[in-house]
């Protein structure tokens, strides 16, 4: 992938964003966003892991020079496990998800795997829908996967996973 640059919604106006891969150089800003979206947050040496993983497809949405996201994806054998997606508060909501999971499906749609797989929160409705709106499917809950407060995880598939014909979750 060679760098991108998409408009998003700012506040009052667009905003360009330009969407790359990550490298290590870009540890200290994805973990101090990290920090700030999530209460557990990997560690350094968990993000450094999928940056260098050969089978890892980890991008970057950067507002002039701000990470405003992050999105790391991982192959396993025979499918796509989205792993971890953030994007920082003044972002939420404009679209900078919505590009970097798109991206990321079309780079990744039709390489022979089944397809792709993601954990979400019950309780992230937003979430949910954009997944759905993205073709995921529900497929299966992991009870109490989340160690800050057991909160369920709704599993999600996307392609030839596990049979995904169901309505969608949140309308």
């Amino acid at each position: 992938m060679t760098a991108t640059e998409e408009s998003v919604r700012g506040v009052g106006d667009e905003q360009p964003l330009r969407l790359r891969r990550l490298g290590l150089g870009d540890l200290t800003g994805v973990e101090e966003l990290e920090r700030r979206a999530y209460k557990t947050p990997w560690s350094r040496t968990m993000f450094s892991g999928e940056i260098s993983r050969p089978g890892s497809r980890c991008y970057g949405a950067f507002i002039e020079r701000s990470l405003a996201g992050y999105l790391i994806v991982a192959r396993y054998t025979d499918a796509w496990h989205v792993m971890n997606v953030a994007v920082d508060e003044p972002h939420r909501r404009l679209g900078v998800a919505r590009l970097m999971l798109e991206t990321m499906l079309r780079e990744t749609d039709g390489d022979g795997t089944r397809g792709h797989t993601l954990e979400v929160r019950v309780s992230n409705h937003g979430a949910i829908r954009l997944y759905e709106s993205l073709g995921f499917r529900p497929a299966g809950m992991r009870r109490a996967y989340y160690t800050d407060d057991r909160e369920d995880a709704l599993v999600m598939w996307r392609g030839d996973g596990p049979d995904t014909d169901t309505e969608p979750l949140v309308r």
